[in-house]
């Protein structure tokens, strides 16, 4: 029985084609920010600069200072003149992005069995987006950040999956050995070969899965109903 069960959520408790998602709301971030993206080839160029800089932070700075380095750097504009209303664009704008997901009638269902066979239950959600980010994401599967003993985001963590320090991190705050968690996720590398890589037992949820070349998953995996039927039998 584990001690901490631990999500993912984009793909696993969220169903989505993350192209699509990203694709499509950097697209509604940028209609957002109005004439201040003067050249949305570079705007998006800047961000995904931003996104990578974060997932290869070494614990050196929180990733959110991490990432706005990477993004002043490529992309012309004035952090000043932005920030706020990319900070109101995560709890407001951001929710018609949910146009690019499907809905999961089970989500609410999962965690909660997990709440019951574990003392800690985690949103282990790649760090990229501020808090708002995440609780807008939650609420499209009917799911609030109150529902987890840890959510992680960019203000809060130093790592990005796939590096396993990611979980090490986690483990640590929840205060339980990685081999007494389980990850439940549905990226080969991200979720897979990282959560292993760190001592934990982890489940891929085939929905949506993101396959790797270098690193297949082999172990443990099913749909999401398989899953919680997994959860269920524990």
């Amino acid at each position: 029985m584990p001690k901490a069960i631990l999500f993912d959520l984009d793909g696993t408790l969220l169903p989505m084609n993350m192209q699509e998602f990203t694709t499509g709301y950097f697209g509604d971030l940028a209609d957002k920010l109005g004439d201040r993206v003067t050249d949305r080839e570079r705007f998006v160029k800047a961000i995904w600069a931003g996104t990578k800089a974060m997932m290869a932070n070494d614990g050196s700075a929180r990733n959110e200072v991490v990432f706005w380095e990477a993004f002043n750097a490529l992309s012309g504009i004035d952090e000043s003149l932005i920030r706020k209303d990319c900070d109101e664009f995560y709890a407001g704008e951001f929710q018609r992005a949910q146009r690019f997901t499907r809905p999961n009638p089970l989500a609410v269902a999962a965690v909660a069995e997990a709440r019951e066979k574990a003392d800690r239950v985690v949103l282990a959600t790649n760090p990229l987006f501020p808090m708002t980010g995440q609780r807008t994401r939650l609420s499209w599967i009917g799911l609030t950040t109150e529902d987890f003993d840890l959510v992680t985001s960019y203000e809060t963590d130093c790592f990005c999956k796939p590096n396993p320090a990611y979980f090490d991190s986690v483990c640590r705050r929840i205060g339980v050995a990685p081999e007494d968690c389980l990850m439940i996720g549905n990226d080969d590398e991200e979720d897979g070969r990282a959560g292993k890589s760190a001592g934990l037992e982890v489940y891929l949820v085939t929905d949506c899965r993101i396959p790797s070349e270098v690193h297949p998953w082999t172990g443990a995996h099913g749909s999401f109903s398989a899953m919680l039927d997994m959860l269920r039998s524990l």
